[in-house]
């Protein structure tokens, strides 16, 4: 029997949300991109429902934003527990909410992506070993008859809490349960409730519903007083006497056409890279669903990943480039599991100084001012920051806000391609190039040209007047200077795209 022989530039192990995103990106980046899928088919499985502004604003930069929004209802503000919410109305974003659709369309809408891009996704895949070498990656799947030999020059586990990746790489996963017998069901109500997202949390337990906009809701609930293994049956009764007195009332649930038992882990990988393989998504990390943080972790995982992969397989990635997916999304998964675990343990507080805690939060959550703008960027991901050299400009490893532009280039339509008019900074990115944003200079970015879209801002006199901005594929201030020289210009354009293609 001979193995049936595949390649590819980049092997992703996974199908989720952080696996297609990768692999559209990657395509569409001229990369060849296999997907591996243990699962025979799609799943109908919808674990998340939130979309924070941060992913809207990637999702805007590959032009899928606006039909993501027309399949759910944007909320201006989160609410976690009793009567304490993030309000996000005021977020410095085009999308100063939280969208509430099932996970299923994010999927959709990235695996119609991915596809048209040229990427391949094989389903019915299963994994069952992995090598590399300082060539590249070699992954196993299947046996008998079906078993093939995958080999690409890099690879990407993006395969969930159990990754098999993560596994055969023999890289750890430490951390702790959270909360155990936490109930899930489909099902239908006989009322509907008066918020989009219902959630209650006493001391009881906590409750959550969702819609999935067809007549079905999604209900997670946690019983403090029953608590039976993953395996134990789930009783409808049982999930309608939780939510009654989570919630107050349980809306008439009834029909359940699906139902389980699960526990929340609070878990992160200590490295997110393994030689030529690295992990994305909750292959690297995962935690409680309190803030709906973990879909949209993952999905910025790939957004930081997917550019420098694709300059690594280009030839023209410095030196260190892929060390920087480790240093950049490995503290904000940190970050993430603290912030998730803190909103947890404060909504199951029993302990009488926690519940205090949780009151006194409750009760000033509209006087807390500064401390609400800064959590409501820490949840929506619009806050984040990546470490940046000790003298950079104060703009370098920021997220640069959706910049009106005018004259891009290269410009579709455009005889010279200096003419562009004016559009829009996450418009420019789709290109899933680099973006220099200069009133002048921008000639010097010519040899790069295949790298980097150059552009002038809409207003010329604004606060970009002087300053020359650099911004990386994934929105991120890669470099900024005020008035520099040309020679300054062109040395961050050769650090950061590497050396010019008439070299």
């Amino acid at each position: 029997m001979t193995e049936k022989q595949l390649s590819s530039d980049v092997l992703i192990v996974g199908a989720g949300p952080t696996g297609l995103l990768l692999a559209g990106d990657l395509a569409n980046a001229g990369v060849r991109v296999t997907v591996l899928e243990k699962r025979g088919s799609e799943s109908n499985l919808t674990r998340a429902f939130t979309v924070h502004a941060r992913t809207l604003e990637q999702l805007d930069a590959r032009g899928l934003a606006d039909d993501l929004i027309a399949t759910g209802a944007p909320l201006s503000s989160l609410r976690l527990f009793g009567r304490l919410r993030i309000e996000l109305g005021a977020l410095p974003t085009r999308f100063p909410f939280v969208l509430i659709t099932p996970q299923s369309n994010t999927e959709r809408l990235l695996q119609e992506r991915a596809l048209k891009a040229g990427a391949t996704i094989l389903r019915g895949v299963e994994v069952t070993g992995l090598r590399q070498d300082a060539e590249g990656v070699r992954i196993e799947t299947g046996e008998g008859d079906a078993k093939a030999v995958h080999r690409a020059r890099y690879a990407v586990g993006t395969d969930g809490v159990h990754s098999t990746v993560r596994d055969l790489l023999g890289i750890p996963f430490p951390g702790e349960s959270v909360v155990d017998s936490v109930l899930l069901a489909d099902v239908r109500l006989e009322r509907t409730p008066e918020d989009v997202l219902t959630v209650g949390a006493n001391e009881n337990g906590f409750a959550f519903l969702a819609p999935f906009g067809d007549g079905w809701y999604r209900v997670i609930a946690w019983d403090r007083a029953r608590r039976l293994p993953d395996s134990a049956p789930v009783n409808l009764s049982e999930i309608a006497d939780i939510t009654r007195r989570a919630l107050g009332e349980d809306y008439g649930l009834h029909d359940a056409r699906w139902s389980s038992r699960f526990h929340s882990d609070e878990r992160q990988a200590p490295n997110y890279r393994s030689g030529r393989v690295f992990l994305a998504g909750d292959a690297a990390h995962c935690h409680s669903p309190a803030g709906g943080q973990g879909m949209n972790t993952g999905l910025q995982d790939a957004a930081n990943l997917s550019w420098k992969l694709a300059a690594a397989v280009q030839g023209w990635a410095p030196d260190a480039l892929l060390d920087t997916y480790q240093t950049e999304r490995h503290p904000v998964g940190r970050t993430v599991l603290r912030t998730s675990g803190a909103l947890v343990r404060l909504a199951l507080a029993r302990s009488g100084p926690t519940r205090a805690l949780r009151s006194a939060l409750t009760s000033f959550a509209d006087g807390l001012g500064p401390v609400a703008a800064k959590g409501a960027r820490s949840v929506s991901g619009i806050g984040i920051r990546y470490p940046a050299p000790k003298d950079s400009h104060p703009l370098a490893g920021r997220r640069v806000p959706d910049l009106r532009l005018t004259g891009l280039y290269p410009a579709e339509g455009t005889a010279d391609g200096r003419t562009g008019g004016p559009g829009r900074l996450y418009e420019a990115l789709r290109t899933g190039r680099f973006v220099l944003v200069s009133n002048d200079e921008l000639s010097a970015a010519d040899p790069w040209a295949d790298r980097v879209v150059t552009a002038a801002p809409a207003d010329p006199h604004g606060k970009l007047r002087d300053t020359v901005l650099l911004v990386r594929p994934d929105g991120y201030a890669a470099w900024a200077a005020v008035d520099p020289s040309r020679g300054e210009l062109r040395a961050a354009l050769a650090h950061w795209l590497g050396a010019p293609s008439d070299d």
